[in-house]
């Protein structure tokens, strides 16, 4: 039996009876935190023996997941990941001691397969044959899956703007997808008034109690695998953070049985064209106001966190942490990094995560002397293109009057803004000379520019922001000007962006001819004052606009 003994507010302290799929709150404050208490005494002695016979996933902590009866369940097998010391990535960024937690081992590559086996095995226990689920992706796949081994119907709604690949895979799994054409928190709305006209059961993440605990599981697992030592750091990409804080459920658990030290510092990181949490914690407030995201990486493209970030920012202030963002492009840049040092191909969402922990050493927020565990997950989409052909979702069109806006009228306003605006990409590995560059174009009309310190970063922005006009250095670290020009002619999506190289040194005719055909123009630095080149710059643009 490992049904919780009481639930108890995080708000006011008050107790109360765990009543499976009843809704979560508080009987005095009205709060919506509650968390499970169990009889840890009990599995204190277990853990300390060893946990004899138990199986190598996240049922080995059956005794403190709510479930009455685990053992007569047919168990969906997630967790038992991996723990990786690693060996290149973090040891070039002067780190030692960072652990990569694979959460790719799961039945669909992510960690939200523990957290739809949880609630999965919950609805089978609960007689539970019919449920509803919104998600930007990982979550939706993961459910499917799980569902569709329990026998049970699922209905996905999902944005889309989510991956076409994410959508297909969730149909392949039984799921009734529904593709909504509006933003994730419309995505839930919808969800939520179709459960409660047809009667059905809405899984709502991290105010599900099945589903948020069972990412407790990874704290105990993480633990475990370090000899029953609780890391430094803990560091994990969010979206609407329903990970960490299943995640810190398991690290309190095991600190209040004494079993470690401490609680390990938390570092929340987002994609900074959606990072509601990042930019309350940095404002000092306890509460998130929503934003509109604008990012390439949707499976982190919750605008608004809602109370998850409040309980985020209690344990950040209880145990200490950050919250930090990074740009899409340096997302790109680790993923890559990640790829070629460990040899892990992860998904952007992950690669946050990553990139993260570059800017957190970097900025000698994490010492080089601290223990850190980052979550890594990531699903490669498997799934063949035509196993399903085109038709495996009914689309759901909102209407104009919805709030908030579609996504296709922020869509509109952008590409609107974007004919009034022209973008330069400056990719230069001296700061000063794109500075300058920089500052002359903006001082002739509203021109949008963009930089990047090498040439590997500038092939992702090029590629994410497709600018009308790149303004390349020939000599840099990485990649250089010659194969950053190639890499571009090679790219459907950049072959015809005009480039125009600039040089510190002489260009032999070997090196003219290997750029004849492929760029607007070469200049050499110091041959032209700083204004006449950017007035040619600037000629080369309206050409280019006028064609």
């Amino acid at each position: 039996m490992a049904t919780p003994k009481y639930l108890e507010c995080n708000n006011c302290g008050k107790q109360q009876p765990y009543e499976p799929f009843a809704p979560v709150a508080c009987e005095q404050c009205g709060s919506q935190w509650l968390e499970t208490r169990y009889d840890y005494s009990a599995f204190k002695r277990e853990l300390l023996r060893g946990l004899p016979g138990r199986p190598a996933n996240m049922w080995r902590y059956s005794d403190i997941l709510p479930l009455e009866n685990p053992s007569a369940l047919d168990l969906y097998p997630a967790g038992g990941t991996p723990l990786w010391l690693s060996q290149r990535f973090a040891p070039a960024l002067g780190h030692d001691h960072v652990y990569i937690k694979d959460e790719r081992y799961g039945p669909t590559s992510s960690f939200k397969d523990r957290q739809a086996a949880g609630a999965v095995a919950a609805m089978n226990e609960g007689k539970i044959r019919e449920a509803v689920i919104a998600s930007t992706g990982n979550a939706a796949v993961a459910y499917a899956a799980a569902c569709a081994r329990a026998g049970i119907k699922l209905w996905v709604f999902m944005t889309s703007l989510v991956p076409q690949e994410k959508l297909r895979e969730a149909a392949l799994f039984g799921a009734e997808v529904i593709r909504v054409s509006g933003n994730y928190d419309q995505t839930k709305q919808i969800a939520s008034q179709f459960a409660q006209r047809r009667h059905l059961w809405l899984d709502r993440g991290s105010g599900s109690i099945p589903a948020r605990e069972s990412m407790k599981t990874i704290a105990y697992e993480i633990v475990e695998q370090l000899g029953w030592k609780a890391p430094d750091w803990y560091i994990q990409a969010v979206s609407g953070g329903m990970g960490p804080l299943g995640v810190y459920q398991g690290f309190t658990e095991l600190h209040r049985m004494g079993l470690i030290e401490r609680v390990p510092k938390l570092a929340i990181i987002q994609a900074q064209g959606c990072s509601p949490m990042v930019q309350a914690f940095k404002a000092g407030k306890d509460t998130a106001e929503s934003v509109v995201p604008d990012t390439r990486i949707i499976i982190l493209s919750t605008g608004d966190p809602g109370k998850s970030y409040t309980y985020l920012w209690n344990l950040t202030q209880k145990f200490g942490g950050i919250m930090e963002s990074v740009t899409d492009a340096e997302a790109f840049a680790s993923m890559r990094s990640l790829a070629k040092s460990e040899g892990m191909a992860v998904e952007p969402a992950t690669a946050v995560a990553f990139a993260g922990l570059e800017k957190l050493i970097h900025e000698h927020v994490i010492s080089k002397d601290e223990t850190v565990v980052v979550n890594c997950t990531g699903h490669t989409f498997p799934v063949e293109k035509h196993v399903l052909e085109d038709q495996f979702a009914v689309d759901v069109h909102l209407s104009e009057t919805q709030a908030p806006a579609p996504r296709e009228g922020l869509q509109a306003a952008l590409e609107n803004l974007d004919e009034k605006t022209t973008t330069v990409l400056l990719i230069d590995d001296n700061a000063d000379d794109a500075l300058l560059i920089r500052r002359l174009l903006e001082g002739k009309k509203a021109y949008r520019v963009l930089r990047a310190k090498d040439g590997w970063e500038g092939l992702a922005m090029a590629r994410q922001n497709i600018p009308d006009l790149i303004v390349s250095d020939l000599t840099m670290p990485g990649i250089d000007g010659f194969g950053l020009v190639e890499e571009l002619k090679l790219d459907p999506r950049t072959k015809d962006i005009p480039v125009v190289v600039v040089s510190a040194k002489d260009i032999t005719t070997e090196e003219r001819n290997r750029l004849k055909g492929h760029i607007e123009a070469l200049y050499q630095k110091g041959s032209l004052p700083p204004r006449k080149f950017v007035d040619q710059v600037i000629q080369t643009i309206e050409d280019k606009n006028g064609a």
